[in-house]
């Protein structure tokens, strides 16, 4: 391919397109380069496997961690297994381009994104994601792009295109939006509770400059001679089709109207005329059409009893404004929740049920040493909440192996613990770090928002102080030409063969987070905002039957949750609280039983399941910390002793010397006259020379003075 160069400016940004240099051998490559960061975006065809019945996209997201100018950390010095945001970017580049390709396409594509150089001003994702539209034309892979997308910030009052880290982490908005030439096809946000009117208006930004990119990617490949690939969908004998519809319409019409069936009912019922009909087709001639076609391909029969019961279902919606369990479009399906469901063993717990639906969330709380480690190309070095989501197979009735966690996995409690994250306490407030694990027991649809609302429940059971309690709903769309039906809270057929699924949590101030994935090739944003709007009263419905459950955090931990108390020292005595080797720290550690972590700015966090044990370890750590001045009055022990006095320690790691002339109001001949190692003296700061040696004195001290001395020393 011919090189080339475009430099693409943009609401005060610019990135830089350079391909043709990179990559020879992949069908499409460009380097895309805003500031300093620069990512490598490849597309590649191969020709489709046998029996495939999928499009099958791969997309692959990569961090090298030499683009920020660093090595590996662990035993190899290697990058392994993808970082949990490599997997959520590879996610956010899949979502928008997936629906843009001709589903009926059975060849294998790949986009690989690799991230070269990365500064600290500009995320690679969405560029990334821009990227993955230009090298899919430029490969000449059949396409209904191009796609680009963009992020918005709120910083103060003003929407910023493409902020940096530091306006994401200071504003109220971090929201990525993705487009066609169709219309808004993906939407991912987190916000500060920001009203919907704000979110909307953020989405209508954005989309402008989508508009903007499409508009370059368009004049690029005209420059380049390429056109845009669309190859017609391969021709299909309707015969079959037309069959298995008459055969089988009136009795599907006829389960989608029992409203009062279960999902395994419904099932059970459509897998039973599906029975029928194979049955039907098995007495049909040998060389009739039908059968021949079912002969030739094995998945021929269920792939077009799947259209038709897709196609029936959606008339029904359209048609009558009724959905498969009788519900109206806007209404949610039974609520019932719990908490403190496990032993206060557990620190808390939220059970969640909406329909067929259920997730059990468990809150534990941690010291500040638990916190994650992020060996990624992030600014951020460490998390303080973590929320994990697991989806076991028994969840919908089935069985599989049990691996690690899957890209469905990471994404879904990604999304949950950025709708929570704008309501946990401050840190200097709560310095515990939590970790949420959402167990879905039960799926039929918008498991990821019963985990949010599942998780409200457990962190208030906890007694977590949020500053507000975060429910959410998913939102489905059945589309036919100018035909528009918006679903409020959809289950799994809903969301399986409807064109939308669109999350949106909140409190009852705002918005937190958002995630919006279609299965079309875009939506104006009127629809969307109509969305929006409409997950309003259902996400108010259901925070009411969870605080009707309970309303505020618990004003007491459980009492297996560690106590932390949380304090500040000078920075430069950081290394006297540790001592040569840790010895000091693990002294106190083992003396007192607590854990003790301590931050470079000075802050150290005690914590232990006993408090009393904290509040020892605390002392004493202050005690070492501790800057004494003349007139101090402490108990001591005498540690040595010298001809001219004795040395007494009278804080821990602290020591003074008792002139012999200081001994005593008379003279003394001899130091071992009046003290001995060992022994427990009451002693008094005389003063402290300019070298910081500090000098003691047994005399003029008071008794209340030493009564004082002797009560502060029994704290400690």
């Amino acid at each position: 391919m011919q090189e080339f160069e475009k430099t693409i400016s943009f609401g005060g940004r610019d990135i830089h397109l350079r391909g043709g240099l990179l990559a020879p051998q992949a069908g499409g490559a460009v380097l895309v380069q805003s500031g300093e960061t620069a990512v490598l975006v490849t597309a590649t065809r191969s020709a489709g496997r046998q029996g495939i019945d999928f499009l099958p996209l791969l997309v692959d997201y990569e961090e090298r961690l030499y683009a920020a100018g660093r090595i590996p950390g662990g035993f190899l010095r290697r990058e392994g297994r993808p970082p949990e945001r490599a997997t959520l970017i590879s996610r956010l580049i899949d979502r928008p381009m997936r629906p843009l390709f001709p589903q009926w396409l059975r060849d294998d594509i790949q986009i690989v994104a690799t991230t070269l150089a990365m500064d600290e001003q500009v995320p690679p994702d969405v560029l990334a994601a821009t990227g993955a539209s230009i090298a899919v034309l430029l490969a000449k892979i059949p396409f209904y792009g191009p796609m680009a997308a963009v992020r918005v910030g709120l910083v103060g009052d003003d929407f910023v295109i493409n902020p940096t880290y530091r306006e994401v982490e200071t504003g109220d908005l971090d929201l990525v939006v993705a487009g066609s030439p169709d219309g808004v096809i993906m939407v991912e946000a987190g916000a500060n509770q920001l009203p919907e009117a704000d979110v909307i208006e953020a989405i209508d930004f954005g989309y402008e400059v989508v508009q903007d990119l499409i508009k370059a990617q368009l004049e690029l490949i005209k420059d380049l001679g390429i056109e845009i690939v669309t190859e017609q969908e391969p021709e299909t004998d309707p015969t079959l089709s037309t069959f298995i519809e008459e055969k089988t319409a009136a009795a599907i019409k006829e389960v989608l109207k029992q409203f009062s069936l279960t999902k395994p009912e419904r099932d059970e019922k459509l897998d039973a005329i599906k029975e029928e009909l194979a049955a039907a087709i098995e007495a049909l001639e040998d060389d009739n059409p039908v059968k021949v076609a079912v002969a030739e391909n094995g998945k021929a029969l269920s792939n077009t009893y799947k259209s038709v019961t897709k196609k029936l279902m959606r008339q029904q919606i359209l048609d009558e404004k009724v959905r498969v369990d009788g519900r109206q479009l806007d209404e949610v399906r039974p609520i019932s929740c719990q908490v403190g469901l496990l032993p206060k063993r557990v620190h808390g717990t939220g059970l969640f049920r909406r329909g067929l639906t259920q997730v059990m969330s468990v809150t534990t709380l941690g010291t500040p040493g638990d916190a994650q480690m992020m060996d990624d190309l992030h600014p951020d070095e460490e998390k303080r909440y973590l929320h994990h989501y697991n989806f076991p197979p028994y969840s919908v009735g089935e069985t599989r192996p049990m691996r690690s966690p899957g890209r469905r996995e990471i994404g879904h409690g990604a999304l949950a613990e950025r709708a929570l994250v704008p309501v946990l306490p401050p840190q200097e407030e709560f310095p515990y770090v939590i970790r949420v694990v959402s167990e879905v027991l039960s799926s039929n649809g918008s498991t990821s928002m019963g985990s949010v609302c599942g998780s409200t429940l457990s962190l208030m059971d906890a007694g977590v102080p949020i500053t507000k309690p975060v429910s959410g709903a998913a939102m489905g769309l059945i589309k036919e030409g100018d035909e528009v039906r918006i679903l409020t809270d959809i289950q799994g057929i809903e969301d399986f063969l409807g064109d939308m699924d669109f999350k949106v949590a909140g409190t009852d101030s705002g918005i937190t987070a958002l995630q919006m994935d279609m299965k079309i090739t875009g939506l104006p944003l009127k629809v969307i905002g109509d969305a929006i709007n409409q997950a309003k009263p259902a996400r108010l419905h259901i925070l009411e039957k969870m605080l009707a459950t309970i309303d505020t955090p618990r004003s007491e931990l459980s009492p297996y949750a560690p106590r932390l108390i949380s304090f500040k020292i000078d920075p430069e005595m950081i290394g006297m609280v540790i001592g040569p080797g840790g010895k000091k720290i693990k002294g106190i550690t083992e003396q007192t039983g607590a854990k003790v972590d301590i931050n470079d700015d000075g802050t150290v966090t005690v914590s232990s399941i006993e408090g009393e044990k904290a509040l020892q370890a605390k002392a004493l750590i202050e005690a070492i910390v501790f800057k004494p001045a003349a007139g101090d009055v402490f108990v001591g022990q005498v540690t040595r002793v010298i001809p001219i006095g004795a040395f007494v320690e009278f804080m821990p790691g602290q020591e003074g010397m008792i002139h012999i002339s200081q001994l005593a109001d008379y003279r003394v001949a001899k130091v071992e006259d009046e003290v001995n190692v060992g022994d427990e003296v009451i002693v008094k700061v005389r003063e402290i020379d300019g070298r910081g040696r500090i000098n003691l004195t047994r005399l003029n001290i008071h008794p209340d003075e030493a009564a004082a001395a002797r009560e502060a020393a029994a704290l400690r």
